[in-house]
């Protein structure tokens, strides 16, 4: 009999657990088009939507524009190569892999696996530690936007913190105990429609102040040197600008985990694909919204965020819902980047392990929110562990965001660009020299050299921030 953790049906007996299981034995997926799609937003449609008027003020109406198009038509182009390589040799009747690093073992082997697994399982802890910075950023802005209402938009309203990011770290400890990335969907779905929530409000709010004739100055160019910006700033605000948009984009860092979800009929390649194209063209129309309305709004002097930044402070009850549901969104997404690290650790522990009780026995038991569900003392105690670890970091790294920026840099051009083009000419057998061959390198070598730029003008940025940080603004 398999083990509970890779098949929890086998507790059971009869024809019900055979049904209950796939036929490779593990459990059985349920994921649809619309769970995919789910997936996809809540990964993509972050809250770095509302700082996308700030990237095309530094970039300008033309390059930003263009800029976002270019990485939205990349990024689904590179999912689509991605999503047939979910089973090897052949992308349909061919054997699952069931996570990223399985797919380039599968098609690439040797030590790009290791680099696979580095470049992904450091951005995702990354994102879960952003992540909890900035659902306390929008909590935060919740009780400052109600006290510049009573007390006026210039007083010192000043909120902590740290009891929201504690608050978040409990709402999370409680969600990992969720077994695996299958049972996700419903959390996925809210933050789906949270995302558009937030989203949808920056809009029209910067919209209301177009049509209320107080903007900002923009240029075919964006920001002027001399003027808003000196000329160093210029270039590493430019290529900051470029890597914030190609992060935006990088969810096929979870691609093949959002993949394995999906029901073996119809072909999961086929579903991915098509989920793909509306995830990215969703998010790309609410980009392009976002970013030009910000910008024609606020002009070359857009805030970092529309609403945390109170680009507006007004009707403040809208500003708090939108801020609330910024949190909601981020609660359900840090589930969706944690699991497949979950998954990954407690796999490796239970190969290792495959006698240890502690590590595989299995209990049912009632969970606060989750109701009645399996319970696994490793599970219970690793997953509370990294929740309290990431929480702890945020504390003590506030500005961790810009590190994040940084992470997402080195993460766009192996996950998003490489990997994919790498596996497709392998399980296509492209010929070397030929058109097709030199086109997709030519697409490798253009990322590479972006993802280098914006790595740059992280590390700037970088700077910038632990200078700016409190405790470290004597150090010139």
């Amino acid at each position: 009999m398999m083990d509970a953790y890779n098949n929890p049906s086998a507790v059971e007996s009869g024809d019900a657990a055979v049904k209950s299981v796939d036929d490779d034995g593990r459990e059985k997926r349920t994921g649809t088009f619309w769970t995919a799609s789910a997936h996809i937003i809540t990964a993509v449609i972050g809250s770095g939507v509302l700082s996308l008027a700030w990237a095309i003020a530094q970039l300008g109406w033309v390059a930003g524009t263009t800029v976002l198009v270019a990485f939205a038509i990349i990024t689904y182009y590179t999912s689509t190569l991605l999503a047939d390589c979910y089973r090897s040799p052949d992308s349909i009747t061919g054997t699952r892999n069931y996570n990223y690093m399985g797919v380039v073992r599968s098609y690439l082997g040797g030590k790009k696996v290791q680099l696979c697994g580095v470049a992904q399982y450091v951005n995702l802890v990354g994102v879960t530690i952003g992540y909890t910075i900035t659902a306390s950023i929008s909590l935060v802005a919740i009780g400052k936007s109600n006290c510049y209402h009573d007390k006026g938009h210039k007083a010192k309203c000043s909120v902590s913190n740290y009891p929201y990011m504690a608050a978040f770290g409990i709402v999370q400890i409680i969600l990992s105990q969720l077994p695996n990335f299958h049972k996700l969907s419903f959390l996925s779905i809210i933050a789906a429609v949270m995302s558009f929530s937030y989203a949808s409000i920056g809009i029209g709010l910067a919209i209301a102040t177009v049509a209320s004739g107080k903007i900002g100055k923009t240029e075919l160019t964006g920001t002027v040197i001399g003027v808003d910006v000196t000329a160093s700033e210029k270039v590493w605000k430019l290529f900051q600008a470029i890597g914030d948009i190609a992060f935006s984009y990088a969810f096929t860092t979870i691609l093949i985990e959002i993949q394995d979800t999906l029901r073996s009929s119809p072909p999961e390649n086929k579903v991915m694909k098509r989920a793909s194209l509306v995830g990215v063209s969703t998010t790309t129309v609410f980009y392009i919204l976002c970013g030009c309305i910000g910008y024609a709004a606020f002009g070359n002097q857009a805030p970092g965020d529309f609403l945390t930044d109170f680009g507006f402070y007004e009707p403040y009850w809208l500003i708090d819902f939108a801020n609330a549901c910024i949190a909601l969104h981020l609660i359900g997404a840090y589930q969706v980047y944690a699991q497949p690290f979950f998954q990954f650790v407690e796999e490796n522990c239970n190969k290792k392990w495959p006698q240890s009780n502690f590590i595989n026995k299995e209990y049912s038991s009632k969970v606060p929110l989750l109701g009645k569900c399996r319970v696994n003392l490793f599970r219970l105690v690793w997953r509370t562990c990294y929740v309290v670890l990431t929480t702890f970091v945020a504390m003590i790294f506030p500005f961790f965001n810009a590190i994040l920026g940084l992470l997402g840099a080195f993460a766009f051009w192996p996950l998003t660009v490489y990997f994919p083009v790498a596996m497709h000419i392998a399980q296509a057998k492209v010929k070397k020299y030929s058109r097709r061959w030199l086109a997709l390198n030519l697409l490798v070598l253009v990322c590479l050299i972006v993802s280098a730029l914006a790595a740059v003008g992280s590390i700037i940025g970088l700077i910038n921030s632990v200078k700016s940080y409190k405790p470290f603004k004597n150090l010139d």
